[in-house]
């Protein structure tokens, strides 16, 4: 979730996040109130979301230039609060297999910087990212097509009629729940939303919209460990 200068601020990519983080939450809510399982599905939109708002963010930026302070202190941000939201995540999904989130944003960052830039050493950094995360697949939220997704992102930007569907598809992979889940009209719910989410992403990005949206600047990250922390504590009084 970098911050744009005002100058050049998107609209639409600041209404990306804060769709993202709304759908986040709702999806969250599961685990206070379990009967609200169906917020499952509204979630699906969130974790895209915020691979489109990375790679929109690195796609804006000069090619060639991987080695600058923008850069370092995006990663920095990134790698701080992963740390950070650790804890309240075990909280509030105690019997969870993966790390929070902010793991896999971070690869799909430096793999998304690969693609970007194309220089020597971000292919260094992005191929290390990509092993890395096929060798943590199982640990990682979404798993290694979740930490893809960002630059599946990036090459849709780059050609959305030819690459579109290509987002979608990684989508689709991220949410491994669907590989066991059977046929059924949850499971095809999921599924459409794992497609249409990318999808409806991408159309908003080339189409800016015209009203004024609160910017979501570094606050933002502070969002995600303190509104799970927040969760949990609700979720001991209720």
């Amino acid at each position: 979730m970098r911050q744009l200068e005002p100058a050049n601020r998107h609209a639409s990519l600041d209404l990306i996040k804060w769709v993202a983080m709304a759908t986040m939450v709702m999806d969250h809510l599961r685990y206070v109130w379990p009967d609200m399982n169906a917020l499952f599905v509204i979630g699906r939109i969130a974790f895209p979301w915020f691979c489109l708002a990375i790679a929109a963010n690195v796609g804006r930026t000069a090619k060639g230039q991987f080695y600058n302070d923008a850069n370092a202190n995006y990663l920095c941000w990134i790698v701080v609060f992963a740390v950070i939201s650790e804890l309240p995540y075990r909280l509030l999904t105690p019997s969870t297999t993966t790390l929070n989130v902010m793991p896999t944003l971070m690869l799909g960052l430096m793999i998304c910087w690969g693609v970007h830039h194309k220089t020597r050493d971000s292919l260094l950094v992005a191929g290390a990212s990509v092993l890395l995360a096929c060798v943590l697949h199982s640990n990682l939220m979404y798993g290694a097509p979740g930490a893809l997704l960002p630059a599946a992102f990036l090459l849709a930007l780059q050609k959305p009629r030819s690459l579109w569907l290509v987002p979608a598809i990684t989508c689709v992979l991220a949410n491994r729940w669907l590989a066991t889940a059977g046929f059924s009209s949850y499971s095809l719910t999921v599924f459409l939303v794992a497609v249409g989410a990318p999808v409806a992403g991408i159309w908003l990005v080339n189409h800016p919209v015209k009203m004024r949206i609160w910017p979501v600047r570094r606050w933002g990250y502070w969002f995600y460990p303190v509104h799970l922390g927040l969760l949990h504590l609700l979720r001991q009084v209720v």
